[in-house]
């Protein structure tokens, strides 16, 4: 409870609350703002026509359409609810994973730790971006498909950041008083190492999240991730490749194909790192005597 007033009280976290709050609440009333004319396809985007030239902001479509007639204000509002979905899915499983083998790999040590380690540098020699795009591309085409390839080169950091905390906080006192009292493995590892390890974890992984939606959007932008005509931001931006510059006598006459879902997914990306900062100065006990 202390937390959250602290993170109140921060104008910084704030501001990143009511940005992630806005985004939820358009996520959550996705229906109502933008009723899909298929109950059984919400996130395929409605199309008003097959033409490549976009069209600007109407009382019919108040973002415009891309090309192919696609209504960008249908591809933001119900986007919105992909953004939380790939953000929290793939943070909330990297993070499990990242957790379980760093801590696992910290708290035995020894050969066991050196082989997690060696592994762990294996996939991080790898460019996240690039081995996603590729895994990607043999998994096909498809939002599920992209956040596997997400989540397979997502976990290292987290493993590596659990196993430096976990290495430091079992030569604690307590957790040597745990041990004389005889308690197992399992138990000290969860009761006593983790609560006290995790801090710096979920202070990661708040600020990932918005990572996340720019990996996915990414690969939508790629053409390896949501398939065309799915209500994803990154799918919009691909649509707009070919106009961002307009002609010369206007060069931004189809600014609305670029200018949205990259707003979209700026602020969204500043809401979570604005909330993971403040966090961070919140939880961190060196910088809380600091500022």
């Amino acid at each position: 409870m202390k937390t959250l007033v602290k993170l109140i009280k921060n104008p910084t976290s704030l501001t990143g609350i009511l940005l992630i709050l806005f985004f939820a609440a358009v996520a959550l009333l996705a229906p109502v703002l933008a009723p899909p004319p298929r109950p059984d396809e919400p996130y395929r985007i409605p199309r008003d026509g097959f033409s490549m030239e976009p069209r600007p902001p109407s009382p019919e479509h108040p973002f415009g359409t891309t090309q192919g007639q696609y209504d960008i204000y249908y591809g933001m509002v119900w986007g919105t609810r992909t953004a939380f979905r790939v953000g929290l899915i793939v943070t909330s499983t990297t993070l499990l994973i990242g957790t379980l083998i760093g801590s696992i790999s910290a708290y035995i040590g020894g050969i066991v730790d050196e082989i997690v380690m060696r592994i762990v540098d294996i996939f991080m020699a790898f460019p996240s971006i690039v081995a996603a795009m590729v895994l990607a591309t043999i998994l096909g085409k498809g939002l599920d498909k992209a956040m596997i390839a997400m989540i397979t080169f997502g976990w290292m950091g987290y493993a590596r950041m659990v196993r430096g905390d976990v290495l430091a906080v079992r030569e604690m006192d307590y957790v040597s008083a745990a041990i004389a009292a005889g308690a197992g493995p399992i138990r000290i590892l969860i009761k006593h190492i983790l609560p006290n390890a995790i801090y710096p974890v979920l202070i990661q992984a708040s600020m990932q999240v918005g990572s996340m939606v720019i990996w996915a959007a990414t690969l939508s932008f790629l053409g390896v991730g949501a398939p065309e005509g799915y209500a994803d931001w990154g799918q919009l931006i691909s649509f707009s490749r070919n106009w961002i510059i307009g002609d010369f006598t206007n060069p931004f006459r189809y600014w609305y194909t670029i200018a949205f879902p990259a707003g979209g997914i700026t602020l969204f990306v500043l809401g979570w790192n604005l909330v993971g900062d403040a966090f961070r100065d919140v939880l961190d006990p060196r910088l809380r005597g600091t500022r």
